[in-house]
């Protein structure tokens, strides 16, 4: 299995593939960690959307949404961090790609 996503990514080193996985891991628990404070900053929380039907869906997808741009200026930082920026700014690119957004 690690054989493969070495080969997908142009990995050469188990090490760097251990560094990628650490820098995900942190990468996703420091935006979830970052979403909560950001909404809060602009007094967004689960209770304005009490009187709301599915008002915790409509939250959630709204930290969902804020997440998301934290997550990928985050997977940058870390991964300069770490010495793997070429790594993951090429993985950036291939993600706004297919989301339609060009760099």
């Amino acid at each position: 299995m690690f054989k493969k996503l070495k080969t997908k990514w142009g990995i050469e080193s188990n090490f760097q593939l251990i560094i990628i996985f650490i820098v995900f891991g942190l990468t996703g628990s420091a935006s979830v960690r970052f979403g909560e404070p950001v909404l809060s900053f602009f007094s967004i929380t689960p209770d304005l959307f009490k009187e709301f039907s599915l008002g915790y869906a409509i939250y959630f997808i709204l930290r969902l949404v804020v997440i998301f741009p934290i997550y990928q200026i985050l997977l940058i930082f870390f991964g300069t961090i770490f010495f793997q920026f070429k790594f993951f700014w090429e993985f950036e690119k291939k993600i706004l790609k297919k989301m339609g957004i060009k760099i």
